[in-house]
């Protein structure tokens, strides 16, 4: 009976292991990027370059002509979309994937622009939970890491498994987020 329950728990824990994989990075990279939410944007790049530009400084000398033109200095003359005056000495220009706003009076410009950050952006949508089946499969892999854990603790034997050093990295791993959490609530 002990060979056969070490065997099988030793499969599951393998094969839950190889098939989770890719939940495995997934959700490492993704925590990764939700964790430095206040230092970074896991989902975009957002770039800003500013310029100095010669610009007419009445609203009444613009035209999609002269946005096109203004926009040849970022070279984005072709993702232009639309642009208004939102305050009367601002230009606002929408272009794909950013905007540019223009101070008519300084000529002082500032282009942002917005990308899908590669890898982070892609991990951290799915993070998110995007959809009823994936909710499935997630809840499916929450359980399995529960599975995963519990047959981990049992597949070292002796001073080095659950019952010597494990134990001891056992129960250090139980009290440092509990710790944690209490400091933070």
């Amino acid at each position: 009976m002990k060979i056969k329950f070490r065997k099988l728990n030793l499969a599951i824990h393998r094969d839950l292991g190889f098939f989770f994989f890719g939940m495995f990075i997934i959700y490492g990279i993704s925590g990764i990027a939700m964790n430095h939410l206040k230092d970074w944007n896991p989902n975009y790049i957002i770039s800003h370059r500013t310029k100095i530009l010669n610009v007419p400084n009445k609203q009444t000398e613009y035209s999609k002509e002269k946005v096109l033109e203004i926009l040849k200095s970022f070279d984005e003359e072709n993702n232009f979309k639309n642009y208004y005056f939102p305050e009367k000495n601002t230009l606002k220009i929408f272009i794909k994937n950013g905007s540019v706003s223009i101070d008519i009076q300084t000529g002082e410009s500032t282009i942002e622009t917005i990308k899908r950050r590669p890898l982070f952006g892609q991990t951290a949508f799915l993070h998110y939970n995007p959809g009823k089946l994936w909710t499935y499969f997630s809840d499916i892999f929450a359980i399995s890491l529960i599975i995963i854990a519990v047959s981990g603790l049992f597949i070292i034997r002796n001073k080095k498994g659950i019952r010597g050093r494990g134990a001891i990295l056992l129960i250090i791993g139980i009290i440092i987020p509990v710790v944690l959490f209490f400091m933070y609530i």
